[in-house]
Formats: structure tokens, sequence, C-alpha cells
């Protein structure tokens, strides 16, 4: 089922996620959504086990909607990596019936390289961090923009037409 990005409940935690194929990086703030904190990096498994371990930190944080980030090309286009994302969401939404929304993450993992080298942390360490506190600059930056995503990208099935029209050109 697709999920269109909506607004979150008026109280409660938010989890932001860096999205990745191999780890995603999870941030939680905390009920009034002033401060956003990195919670962990999760080393994906397989769609059961990834899907599970979501329902599971959604209960025991007792999240109320979950923000996610939306890796797009430089340029704004929306890519193959955007539509796993979009995908991801969609599955995370359905296994936890929360409500869902996108924010914009370009540059955030340089955002946070820099942020840990900034606090001499070493090369090995900053790698081990990077995608938690990707996961933080998302979710504070959504909480800063007042729980507003990003409206700005496409639909699924617009950029899909979209690849289809260029192909028949």
């Amino acid at each position: 089922m697709k999920h269109e990005p909506s607004a979150p409940p008026e109280y409660g935690k938010i989890a932001g996620i860096d999205f990745g194929t191999v780890r995603i990086g999870v941030a939680v703030c905390d009920p009034e959504r002033r401060i956003a904190f990195p919670h962990e990096i999760y080393r994906r498994r397989n769609e059961k086990l990834d899907v599970e371990h979501f329902q599971k930190l959604v209960r025991e944080e007792k999240i109320v909607h979950i923000v996610f980030g939306l890796p797009l090309h430089c340029n704004g286009d929306f890519g193959e990596k955007a539509r796993q994302a979009v995908e991801f969401a969609n599955r995370i939404a359905d296994a936890t019936g929360l409500s869902i929304d996108f924010m914009d993450e370009r540059f955030t993992s340089a955002i946070a390289d820099e942020y840990l080298r900034s606090a001499n942390v070493k090369a090995k360490d900053r790698r081990q961090k990077l995608d938690d506190i990707a996961a933080q600059i998302i979710l504070s930056t959504y909480l800063d923009r007042g729980c507003v995503g990003t409206r700005e990208f496409l639909s699924l099935d617009d950029a899909d037409d979209d690849d289809n029209d260029a192909k028949e050109e």
C-alpha cells in the first residue's frame, strides 16, 4: 500500500530514519519535540527481520510518527535509491500503522561527517557513527521546520511515468 506523507500527531516521539541498503540510522526525539537524539544504527538482515525490528522500536520507544530521509540526487531528481527508501517507508508504515513523512536528506552524510571531524572523532569511529548522526540531522531539520516534510518530490507513480516518457523520446 502506498502511503502519502502526512503530518504527525500533535504530541509524542518521532523517529528519524537515514535509509541505507546495508545500515539504517535511527534518531528519536523527546515527546515535546525539542531535541533529536541519535538512537541506533540498525544493520539490515532481511525484509521480515527489518520490519520486526522497526515494529519493536515503535513499541518500545512509543513512537507516534516516522520521518524518512529521502536520498534525492544532487539536482533534486528522484532516483532508484529514493524509490527504495519510499518502498521501505511504506512497508514500515503498513507494519506499524504509523503516519510517515519524508525529508530531503541531500548532504546529511557530509554534514554528519564534518560534525564528527570537528569533534575530533577518529575516522574509524566516524564511519560507525555516521548513519545515526545523519538520522539526527534529518529529524532535527524536520522538527525545526515545524514537522513539515519535503513536498517537492514526485510520487513514485509520477517518477515512473517520467522515466517511461524519457525512454519513449
